[in-house]
C-alpha cells in the first residue's frame, strides 16, 4: 500500500510538487492541522518521503512555492519545510543527543517489562479511539498526518505511560519519511525534553475538532508533566567545508540520504563511475526499505544519463566495498553528499580512516542549503525562523 501512496520516483515527486504549489498559501495555512483520514488528500502536501530522501530538495520545493506565493502567504508551508532543516542542523551540532536516544531506547527495551501494554499500543489494541486507528494506519501505510503524530506521541507518553524512546522507535520502524533528527527531536519536544519543561498534551476536544469529528477519545491524561534528563550539551561547531581535487576523476557515492546528486554536482563533473548504496541495514522499517529500493533504481537511470558514467547498485556500505569500487573506477577520490547524523554518517565516519590508509579520500560535500541554515539552529526554532527571510533572500529565493 505504501508504494501506491508514495510512488518512489523523482518524476512523481515533481508532479506532486507542481500539483500542490498553487495551494501552498492560504489553503494550506487554513487546513494544515486537519487530519481528514488516510483516504483523504486534505491540505497537506504529502511530500515528506520525497524530501526525506531528497528526491526533492528543500531548495527547489521552496523555490516552486515562492514562485507562486509571497513569503507572507506561504510562510506556514515554508516553515514546515524548514522545521526538517532546523532539526537536522540542531542535532548535527549536538550528536550526543542521538547517542543518548539510542542508549535510552536500548535500556528501555531491556527494562520495560509491561510487554503486553507495549504490544497493544503498537497493534492498536488500547481501546483509545483515534490512537488505535493511527497505530494501524501507520503500520499499513507508512505515514501519519503531522498533527496525528503529535496526538499519538502525547497519548503514548502521558496517557499510556510508555517510554518515549520506544514510541520514537515504533515511528522509526514504520514511517517511510522517518529520519533521526525530525523523529527523535519531535518526540523529545512532546515529552518536554527538547524545550525543557514544555510538553504537548493531546485533548479530546482538539482531536475532535481537527479530525472533523471522526474521533473523540475518552480517558486521556489531563496533564503532561515534563520528563527530565541531564542538561542538553552546548552546540559544537559544524565541520569545515571540504576541499577536493576537482580536476581528478572521482567515484560518485550515493546513499539514501541524498538521492538527487545531480543538483549538488554540476554537469561535467568528472565521475569515473557512480556507486549507489541500497543497504537495508541502514534503514529501520520495511516501508522505507521498499521506497528506497525503487527510488535507487530511479536514481541510477538519472545518473547514467546526467553524468555519462557507469552506475552500480550495491547492497552493502562498508570500507571494503568502497575500496573495491574506487579501485575499479581507477580513482583515489570518492565524492558523496554530506550525510546528517544517523546510521549512514556513522558508517562513513568509521570508513574514512580505513580508506585513508589505502590512499583513498572520502569527501562529503555539504549542500549550500544546509551550509546556510544549519549554523542558525543553535537555539530554538523561533530564533531560527527570524533568520528565514534573510537566508531565503541570500539564496535567491526572494
Amino acid at each position: 500500500m505504501a508504494d501506491r501512496l508514495f510512488p518512489p520516483s523523482r518524476a512523481e515527486a515533481l508532479r506532486r510538487l507542481a500539483h500542490f504549489a498553487p495551494k501552498a498559501g492560504s489553503a494550506y495555512a487554513a487546513g494544515r492541522n486537519t487530519d481528514s483520514g488516510p483516504d483523504q488528500q486534505g491540505a497537506v502536501s504529502k511530500l515528506s518521503p520525497y524530501l526525506r530522501y531528497r528526491l526533492l530538495t528543500e531548495q527547489e520545493t521552496v523555490a516552486e512555492v515562492l514562485g507562486r506565493h509571497s513569503l507572507t502567504a506561504a510562510e506556514k508551508f515554508v516553515q514546515e519545510v524548514l522545521w526538517r532543516t532546523y532539526w537536522k542542523g540542531w542535532l548535527e551540532m549536538r550528536p550526543e543527543i542521538w547517542s543518548r536516544y539510542l542508549a535510552g531506547r536500548d535500556t528501555d527495551r531491556e527494562r520495560f517489562h509491561d510487554t503486553h501494554a507495549l504490544a497493544d499500543a503498537e497493534a492498536g489494541r488500547t481501546g483509545i479511539e483515534g490512537f488505535d486507528d493511527w497505530a494501524r494506519e501507520l503500520v499499513t501505510t507508512g505515514y501519519l498526518h503531522n498533527h496525528a503524530r503529535m496526538w499519538f506521541a502525547s497519548i503514548w507518553i502521558f496517557t499510556l505511560r510508555l517510554p518515549w524512546t520506544l514510541g520514537a522507535d515504533f515511528f522509526l520502524r514504520h514511517l517511510i519519511d522517518a529520519d533521526p533528527a525530525s523523529n527523535t527531536l519531535s518526540w523529545r519536544w512532546v515529552a518536554g525534553l527538547q524545550t525543557a519543561g514544555k510538553t504537548y498534551l493531546a485533548t479530546a476536544d482538539n482531536i475532535a475538532r481537527y479530525t472533523n469529528g471522526r474521533f473523540a477519545p475518552k480517558g486521556l491524561a489531563k496533564n503532561a508533566p515534563p520528563l527530565t534528563e541531564p542538561p542538553i550539551p552546548a552546540p559544537t561547531p559544524l565541520s569545515a567545508h571540504p576541499v577536493w581535487d576537482k580536476r581528478a576523476p572521482s567515484l560518485l557515492l550515493v546513499t539514501h540520504e541524498d538521492l538527487h546528486p545531480e543538483s549538488l554536482f554540476p554537469v561535467g563533473s568528472r565521475f569515473s563511475n557512480a556507486l549507489i548504496i541500497n543497504d537495508h541495514t541502514l534503514l529501520w522499517g520495511e516501508g522505507a526499505r521498499q521506497f528506497v529500493s525503487t527510488a535507487v533504481t530511479d536514481t541510477a537511470a538519472r545518473l547514467a544519463s546526467r553524468f555519462k558514467c557507469g552506475v552500480e547498485i550495491t547492497n552493502t556500505l562498508d570500507p571494503e566495498t568502497l575500496i573495491a569500487a574506487a579501485r575499479a573506477a581507477g580513482t583515489r577520490q570518492i565524492l558523496t553528499a554530506d550525510t546528517p547524523i544517523g546510521p549512514v554518517a556513522e558508517v562513513l565516519s568509521s570508513s574514512e580512516p580505513v580508506l585513508a590508509r589505502e590512499g583513498i579520500s572520502l569527501v562529503r560535500v555539504r549542500r549550500p542549503w544546509d551550509s546556510a541554515f544549519w549554523p542558525h539552529a543553535k537555539r530554538g526554532f523561533f530564533a531560527f525562523k527570524e533568520q528565514m527571510p534573510h537566508l531565503l533572500r541570500a539564496g535567491g529565493l526572494l
